[in-house]
């Protein structure tokens, strides 16, 4: 995990950014740009298996966020090659590439899969400078904290939390299946050991107000996150929200409206956080609202010109300290034992194929 007092990461400053964007940040680290290349590993969700409840993510369909997932999954090795060389035919000048596990939960297998896979990717290709690791925080048992330490002594490593929102009905209405005292429990156990730990959060959830999604991006701020990635509450075709969005009983947030509350959040963060995302989109295909979020590049410009009319920029509102592992002691593991149960065993998910064998 990087010192979060290096001047590197308040470097952002001096270059006049409203924020502290993750494409400069990678810039700085590596010496131009590096891109991410999404993988589908074919791991599932202990809120789809039943283990802890069935149906997913109310939101969630691994079709609209996934590419390799609207086609016949193919081998983690194929996906890695097909990545790298789509990136390569759209950017002239690139210096190295993230392995991004992102569909469903990437940290739900068996640990001795979960690091044959993850080294595998890092050892595909010897542009591949690092990890990035979608789970949840109630799937990281002490064992895949171990491994990813491992991995993080000689490449980068981010393990990426599906928070969401530190509130409790919120987590409900998603089907989440966790609590928000899992994530406390993780990042706890996470910080200290020489990976990126990063937050997902979702702005909009039905009955959040601005005060709740507030006290989401001070909690963000008090757990030591290195990172986090804001999404926009959206709407996809096939999912038990879209039913709701169809009704009228869910309404999206307003683009005027997410991007207040986008610049509210950011001011609470401290300085140091890398901002990965600011906000979330699917194909037009899938996706029923908001529409708006489809035009990225005008919602960012419009981010950055509420930074520069209130002439205020990320850690405006900040005013804690970062803690520390000293300050908080690493916790007993709390990994509920029906998920413990698919992890720490040796064994196989058939659905995953590794370089052209199944295992």
């Amino acid at each position: 995990m990087t010192n979060p007092e290096s001047d590197d990461r308040l470097a952002w400053k001096g270059e006049g950014l409203p924020f502290n964007a993750f494409g400069a940040s990678l810039r700085r680290r590596f010496g131009g740009r590096i891109q991410r290349v999404s993988i589908d590993a074919g791991f599932t969700c202990p809120n789809v298996d039943g283990a802890v409840a069935r149906g997913g993510c109310n939101f969630c369909d691994n079709r609209s966020f996934s590419p390799s997932r609207r086609v016949r999954l193919k081998r983690v090795s194929e996906q890695l090659t097909a990545g790298i060389e789509s990136v390569r035919r759209r950017y002239k000048q690139v210096a190295g590439f993230l392995a991004y596990f992102q569909p469903a939960t990437n940290t739900y297998a068996p640990v001795d899969q979960l690091e044959e896979v993850f080294r595998l990717a890092l050892a595909q290709h010897p542009e591949i400078v690092g990890l990035a690791i979608g789970t949840r925080p109630d799937c990281v048992p002490d064992s895949v904290l171990e491994l990813l330490e491992a991995l993080a002594q000689d490449h980068d490593v981010s393990l990426e939390f599906g928070m969401q929102t530190m509130h409790q009905p919120g987590l409900d209405w998603m089907n989440r299946a966790h609590t928000h005292e899992h994530m406390i429990n993780a990042i706890d156990r996470s910080r200290g050991r020489g990976f990126e730990c990063c937050a997902h959060i979702i702005l909009g959830i039905p009955g959040e107000t601005h005060a709740m999604m507030m006290q989401t991006a001070d909690e963000v701020a008090r757990l030591g996150f290195d990172a986090i990635k804001l999404h926009n509450l959206y709407a996809v075709e096939g999912t038990p929200m879209a039913r709701d969005v169809h009704s009228g009983a869910v309404t999206m947030m307003g683009q005027r409206e997410y991007v207040r509350t986008v610049v509210d959040f950011l001011q609470r963060l401290p300085p140091t956080m890398v901002v990965e995302r600011i906000s979330g989109d699917a194909p037009p295909k899938y996706l029923i609202a908001p529409q708006w979020c489809l035009k990225k590049s005008v919602l960012k410009r419009e981010i950055e010109q509420e930074f520069a009319d209130r002439e205020t920029c990320q850690g405006s509102d900040y005013r804690g300290t970062l803690p520390t592992v000293d300050d908080r002691p690493r916790p007993i593991d709390n990994t509920p034992a029906t998920i413990r149960a698919q992890i720490d065993v040796r064994g196989r998910l058939p659905v995953l194929k590794i370089e052209g064998h199944t295992v």
